[in-house]
């Protein structure tokens, strides 16, 4: 099947370990525990294992198997722990894992794939085999999962456009069944078909949120036929996007995380047979500041034990979150990243701690345990050390140690259009002398410092559209420059087209004059490419200025897992041994990075720290804790930004529409009456279901004229009533982030107590759009929760919010 591959892709390469399956007596020895539950048939013992779906149950060798699954990705955890992991959630009461694979993580360049050392994803179902789990694999090619661009390779953006991405685009479908057909070579052994764990394999993933195209989905499905896969094959979706995603030829499982009865209901009204929750949500994950995401095990236990009641299955998301290593991150929308940490509030822990969620889910498991089945005690913590805080010593500037390539321009186009995936990218070009004025982009994805002859001017930051810097007087023509940086690309919605770079034109217009685009640009990138490779650097002692990388040592004696804590830094990345940890922000709320044992060596380990916004006084210094830091928030440390004096304005603005919403947590799809065009929308809550004086929204989405969704990745909220953000997360940003899970919250708690009705949240679109409907989705949780909207108004027009 490899030289048929490789003649039908000649330019493909591939880098794969020699591995064989597992030895049968080994596999013996780690089974017959449970064999004779009849739960975990022997590879290659008699007929191989077959699994189907029937009226009412999943069938494996035409017995009855209630699945109770759990999600790892084998990126986020050490090869050397993926063991560990598999023997934590066997103990939890888990008999299968869900299994992830990130496109992008294998083939970050087009045409060359890597499914070597931390990427085998064939050894890690082995050994899921050996514990006797089952495997549940989804391949995408799109994933979500909080990962970069939602493990969509970058290399796709070369493509013009910004609605190609999963759908049946040739652009986009090609490069897809290339890597489908990669995968089924990989792992199509794999299947339980073959004497393999792998049950399932899910097709895409939760596009019935993205689009309404069944076309495509069937497209997807038919790829992995073709790449020979032969086991169930089968979609998740939203409770609310079930039916409009359903095929009768792909099984349809439900994703939630509250009301199993909703979701197990959405099944039985399209389709026949057991119910099954692909994704049920033990935590959430934390962005860039915003508070860590907690939560007692009490509800999900229930809901857990309420699905197998029902003689449903179900896959926790996560059963062990772990740390997104190296740079591949992802970005809620509008622009939101995530933290390295994710943690998830997972019952198994960052570092694989078990503590006392773990063992809730294991005594709510309990009581549904196959007859015989018993489970196994959890492994023991691995060890854990702290390390002396040590100094970093030694630094190289950013801008003195770029590289000699250079890229030249007449304006500044997104980084894909010259074959640079992500990292630093320098821009340079002649200001002429002149008064002083404003320096303005089209667009600036991610963060970027602007100099102007080598001093410092501003920043431009896409979080909040600041594409503005103002620059001063020059009596002679001057060297601007702009140092940029990418932090993640956005992993949900029609957003994941997320092009990064300095987008022109880059104008200048002063202050009494008129924009005049800047041209002939030199460009010169660090590109930190798929494992964030360190550039060759000229190491001085003492502090380099501006933004740098750092270089410093410590040692040990002996390894263990430890947090490095990077408190006293300010925002960039971590290296130890050449081997990348991730990003760090001071902002928080996470604050350590998790640097595993196996990743030491005894003796002498280099750290590397590239530091943007640079350590404090006296304060390159680093050590390692034991306990990490998930939780502390510090605003004030964020790049600056004018305070806002944002004020609502619709005096003598008609409403284009008004009306009731109905009660209840569904999402509800509004049309206006005419359409309205307007850079700026407000939704206005005139009261409560509750009759409380608050408003809580879960997510706004706009539509046009075809009841399809607007791009959101311009938005920013132009203005909001108030904020909950000392009880809890309340962002009005929560509202047009695509996660339901979370919501914008107005202000109840401080000394001035709530403000009553009518609240407002007016959101700047980034350009005039015409705007034919509204998707609001409620507050979500148990009836009577306070916040839901019952009578509103909408607005939309050019300008409804004054001030900045």
């Amino acid at each position: 099947m490899l030289a048929v591959f490789a003649a039908d892709f000649p330019l493909l390469t591939f880098t794969y370990p020699m591995t064989t399956y597992l030895p049968r007596r080994r596999l013996i020895q780690s089974a017959a525990a449970i064999v004779g539950a009849g739960l975990f048939p022997l590879a290659g013992a008699g007929a191989a294992p077959r699994f189907s779906i029937g009226a009412t149950d999943f069938m494996l060798d035409g017995k009855r198997l209630q699945i109770r699954c759990g999600e790892i990705h084998f990126a986020r955890v050490p090869r050397e722990y993926w063991l560990h992991r598999l023997k934590a959630i066997k103990a939890m009461g888990l008999n299968t894992v869900c299994a992830y694979l990130f496109w992008n993580y294998h083939e970050w360049r087009e045409g060359h794939y890597d499914w070597s050392g931390q990427r085998d994803a064939a050894e890690f179902c082995r050994l899921a085999q050996q514990e006797g789990l089952w495997v549940i694999l989804r391949p995408g090619p799109y994933a979500c999962a909080e990962w970069e661009m939602g493990g969509l390779p970058w290399w796709l953006l070369k493509h013009e456009g910004d609605s190609f991405l999963r759908t049946r685009d040739a652009a986009f479908v090609q490069p897809a069944r290339r890597w489908l057909k990669e995968v089924g070579r990989v792992l199509g052994p794999m299947q339980s078909t073959r004497g393999g764990p792998i049950l399932m394999v899910q097709v895409e993933n939760e596009y019935g949120f993205f689009g309404d195209d069944l076309e495509y989905m069937r497209v997807m499905r038919q790829a992995l036929l073709d790449a020979h896969f032969d086991v169930p094959l089968f979609q998740c979706n939203p409770t609310n996007a079930v039916a409009k995603s359903h095929l009768p030829e792909l099984f349809s499982v439900a994703n939630f995380g509250s009301d199993p009865a909703a979701g197990f209901a959405a099944l039985a009204a399209v389709q026949s047979g057991p119910p099954m929750c692909g994704e049920y949500y033990s935590g959430w994950f934390d962005t860039w500041g915003t508070p860590h995401k907690t939560g007692a095990a009490t509800k999900a236990v229930a809901d857990i034990a309420a699905m197998l009641k029902a003689g449903g299955s179900f896959s926790l998301y996560m059963a062990h979150g772990g740390t997104t290593f190296g740079l591949w991150g992802g970005c809620d929308r509008p622009f939101r990243p995530d933290t390295s940490s994710y943690d998830y509030d997972a019952p198994i822990g960052e570092a694989g701690t078990m503590g006392d969620k773990f063992a809730a889910y294991r005594d709510g498991i309990k009581p549904f345990l196959a007859p015989g089945e018993v489970l196994p005690p959890a492994p023991p913590r691995n060890p854990v050390i702290s390390i002396a805080p040590f100094a970093l010593k030694e630094s190289a500037a950013v801008m003195a140690n770029l590289p000699g390539r250079v890229i030249k321009d007449v304006a500044p186009r997104p980084i894909e259009q010259y074959d640079i995936s992500r990292g630093l990218v320098a821009y340079r070009v002649t200001l002429p002398a002149g008064p002083a004025g404003v320096l303005e982009a089209a667009k600036v994805r991610d963060l970027a410092w602007v100099y102007v002859d080598g001093k410092p001017a501003g920043t431009m930051d896409t979080r909040h559209r600041r594409f503005r810097v103002e620059i001063p007087a020059r009596a002679q023509p001057a060297t601007l420059d702009i140092l940029l940086y990418t932090i993640a690309r956005v992993n949900f919605g029609v957003e994941i087209h997320d092009r990064k770079g300095l987008h022109g034109p880059v104008t200048f217009k002063a202050h009494d004059g008129v924009p005049a685009a800047l041209q002939q640009w030199e460009i010169r990138a660090i590109d930190f490419d798929a494992d964030a490779r360190l550039p060759a650097l000229a190491w001085k002692a003492g502090r380099a200025p501006g933004p740098a990388f750092w270089r410093g040592s410590f040692e040990v004696g002996s390894t263990g897992d430890t947090f490095l804590d990077m408190s006293n830094w300010g925002q960039g990345i971590v290296w130890v041994n050449g081997r990348c940890l991730g990003r760090f922000w001071s902002i928080g709320p996470t604050q350590t990075m998790y640097l595993p044992g196996p990743w030491m060596r005894r003796g002498r380990n280099e750290v590397v720290v590239l530091d943007l916004t640079g350590p404090g006084q006296n304060t390159a210094r680093i050590a390692g804790l034991a306990e990490p830091i998930l939780d502390q928030l510090h605003p004030e440390k964020d790049l600056a930004r004018p305070p806002s004096t944002a004020r609502a304005q619709l005096d003598g603005v008609n409403p284009v529409h008004e009306g009731q919403f109905a009660p209840g947590a569904a999402t509800q799809d509004i049309v206006f009456s005419m359409p309205a065009s307007g850079r700026q929308f407000c939704l206005e809550s005139l009261d409560s279901f509750d009759g409380k004086p608050f408003t809580a929204v879960a997510e706004i989405a706009l539509l046009d004229r075809r009841g399809k969704t607007l791009n959101q990745s311009a938005w920013t909220v132009a203005y909001a009533s108030s904020e909950e953000l000392a009880k809890e997360d309340g962002s009005a940003l929560n509202a047009i982030n695509g996660q339901a899970s979370d919501h914008w919250h107005t202000a109840y708690s401080g000394a001035a107590g709530p403000a009553g009705h009518p609240h407002r949240i007016i959101i700047d679109l980034g350009r005039t759009v015409e705007v034919a409907g509204l998707r609001y989705t409620p507050r979500q949780g148990a009836d009577g929760v306070t916040g839901r909207i019952r009578q509103y108004r909408v607005y939309v027009a050019n300008a409804l919010a004054s001030g900045d």
